[in-house]
């Protein structure tokens, strides 16, 4: 290092030192307050007026929503709307959180399988770690048993949300995967927010579903159950 660079060092480290000086003028440096995000008013409000929301706001981009009373309750709800979408009885399953824990036995028709997605995997069954009622978005993420495949392989994705996951902003829905991820827990290596099925415009300003992803999207709501 020149006497140039050094003087240079010298001088940066000064300002900086000036920049955080305490009041009593001693060296220790002060954090400042974080910063907050401006929550638009469509964000806030009661659990359930969230959770109405939420759902008006899924369905305002495409997507189906069902509201179920406790996770035994899913697998006929699946069964239910594989049958009316013609859907046939097969289905890849995710071997995570309250999907897992879900009593499929009671849908004996349903064949289930576990892995990751393959071409001819017609529909996929995952949880969403946070519902956020601004948009209507799920926030998702991959790991042991949820393969990032299964979010976007499959034409049809249907996504279990407990009614508690179901936020306002997506700062709340960030939190909330902070709180799902445990410190001895490697943190998600995909994490991906979901806005509807797939669509673009980007071929010929023609929109298009199901180019990026699951052409349709079935969210069913839990209540009763914390994640």
């Amino acid at each position: 290092m020149t006497a140039r660079d050094m003087t240079a060092r010298a001088a940066i480290l000064a300002r900086v030192r000036a920049a955080t000086r305490h009041e009593n003028g001693g060296e220790k440096a002060v954090m400042a307050p974080p910063l907050h995000h401006t929550i638009p008013a469509r964000a806030r409000g009661t659990q359930a007026e969230l959770v109405a929301r939420f759902v008006a706001m899924a369905e305002r981009v495409a997507a189906t929503v069902a509201q179920v009373t406790g996770p035994h309750r899913v697998p006929a709800e699946v069964a239910g709307y594989m049958a009316r979408e013609g859907l046939g009885d097969e289905a890849l399953l995710a071997r995570h959180g309250l999907v897992a824990e879900i009593p499929w036995r009671d849908a004996p028709r349903l064949i289930l399988r576990q892995g990751p997605a393959q071409n001819s995997d017609r529909v996929s069954i995952t949880q969403a770690v946070a519902g956020i009622s601004e948009t209507g978005t799920l926030l998702v993420h991959s790991g042991a048993g949820l393969p990032n495949s299964l979010h976007f392989l499959p034409e049809t994705h249907i996504v279990v949300l407990a009614a508690t996951n179901i936020v306002g902003a997506y700062e709340d829905g960030w939190a909330l995967l902070d709180r799902a991820v445990s410190p001895t827990q490697v943190p998600p290596r995909a994490v991906t927010m979901i806005t509807g099925p797939s669509r673009t415009s980007d071929i010929e300003k023609t929109l298009q579903v199901g180019v990026h992803g699951p052409r349709c999207l079935h969210v069913i709501v839990v209540h009763g159950e914390e994640t």
